[in-house]
């Protein structure tokens, strides 16, 4: 494997030529290509090529995390993360890492540092992050699927610009054992791909319920069908006629009839949900990276920077609305879908926005953004986003989400109703 001087100085090679032209022999999606690993076993993934986000411990590798002073200050994993183990023990083969926001914390793709991974379906707007390179080669066609984290949206975010399947499982479903922590109550792994059937493959193996593998009957208990009023609020007008077209295109929902609800009580809206949110992220991210932050002073790109000093001012004391908030939310999305019924939202608030957006237009789409993926966030549900293409070929999500540990019956019903839509 490479050193970590070697490896840094590939990462700015790669900022440097990735992004000189809008199709670049990789798009810019991986860290180093060269770290492959063999399936070691045969199963349902057997076959399939993956990559893996570059916060996952490789036995002997140094996972950058997106940031050149985190790579200079951490030494190689011991051992690899479990996620990829139970990958290559069903027969997938790795084939590479890829690029990362810098310490997860950002929704964009863009790396101050080592630039920006190029979005397969549209090179001038942003591929999403965290999961940037995952996301962009699976949508590149170099890898069959890739794994990823979604704390805030990483995998969802990402897997909608890119025009993907993306899913976030249910909070503690995946081991995330041997993966960099961001806000440990809000980390998952996730996992995305061109075809909805890969992303249930992955999940029968990933998942910890995965040998219980759900037959067509048991996806078809999802008797009960939701819209989120706020949500589909956020969307512009067309967008949100495409979707709903969409929606009102599948036979569950035709049958029984979807019921339109209002998430928030009396006197919130989203924007107070995920302002709890980002408030209690803020405050884990503090306590797993501030005392690192603190004793090596690493330097970060703009937004990045602010967000981490924005964090350190948090106090928990002065947080017990928002502790309080989450536990409401928790409970009464819990009760509204049971284990047979679904959620359906936006995935984000439109398809990616433009490379180099700044300013007050940026903040406005990436606040709207939080307020759609914060739902799943807030409440630890399983969320999975569909790719719904516009007239002008730009892919946008269509997102649902299952009551807690749906899981496998929400992909299985995935399956049923998109298989006939690959990607790619």
């Amino acid at each position: 494997m490479r050193g970590i001087e070697e490896k840094t100085e590939v990462l700015k090679q790669n900022a440097k030529t990735e992004n000189s032209s809008s199709r670049p022999d990789n798009w810019g999606a991986f860290v180093d290509n060269s770290i492959k690993l063999e399936g070691t076993g045969t199963g349902r993934l057997t076959g399939l090529t993956f990559a893996v986000k570059d916060v996952f411990n490789i036995k002997n590798t140094t996972s950058g995390a997106g940031n050149p002073d985190w790579l200079r200050t951490h030494g190689p994993a011991e051992s690899t993360a479990a996620a990829i183990l139970s990958l290559l023990a069903n027969g997938a083969s790795l084939e590479g890492t890829t690029q990362t926001d810098e310490l997860m914390y950002s929704l964009n793709g863009e790396n101050a540092h080592y630039g920006t991974p190029v979005n397969p379906a549209a090179p001038d707007r942003i591929p999403g992050g965290s999961s940037s390179g995952s996301a962009v080669a699976v949508a590149a066609e170099l890898v069959d699927f890739a794994i990823g984290t979604d704390t805030g949206g990483s995998v969802r975010i990402p897997s909608s610009y890119c025009g993907l399947y993306g899913f976030r499982p249910t909070h503690g479903a995946v081991s995330a054992e041997g993966v960099i922590p961001l806000a440990r109550s809000f980390d998952t792994v996730g996992w995305m791909s061109r075809t909805a059937k890969i992303i249930l493959d992955v999940g029968t193996v990933l998942l910890e319920n995965g040998k219980n593998h759900p037959s067509g009957g048991d996806a078809k208990q999802f008797m009960r069908f939701i819209k989120a009023e706020e949500a589909w609020s956020l969307l512009g007008s067309d967008d949100r006629s495409l979707l709903t077209t969409k929606l009102t295109g599948l036979a569950d929902w035709q049958d029984g009839g979807a019921a339109v609800v209002r998430l928030t009580g009396e006197g919130e809206d989203l924007t107070q949900w995920s302002a709890a949110f980002r408030v209690l992220q803020g405050l884990e991210i503090a306590q797993e990276h501030g005392e690192w932050i603190k004793s090596k002073h690493p330097k970060f790109g703009p937004g990045i920077a602010e967000r981490f000093e924005w964090a350190s001012t948090l106090k928990e004391s002065a947080s017990t609305a928002e502790i309080e908030l989450r536990t409401r939310i928790r409970s009464k999305l819990i009760e509204l879908l049971g284990e047979d019924g679904l959620l359906a939202i936006p995935t984000a608030p439109g398809p990616a926005p433009l490379l180099g957006l700044e300013g007050i237009e940026a903040e406005t789409y990436r606040a709207k953004t939080i307020q759609l993926s914060c739902i799943a966030g807030l409440s630890g549900l399983p969320q999975v986003t569909i790719p719904v293409i516009r007239q002008d070929g730009l892919p946008i999500g269509l997102s649902f989400i299952g009551g807690p540990n749906t899981d496998l019956r929400l992909l299985q019903w995935t399956v049923q109703h998109f298989m006939e839509e690959v990607r790619g």
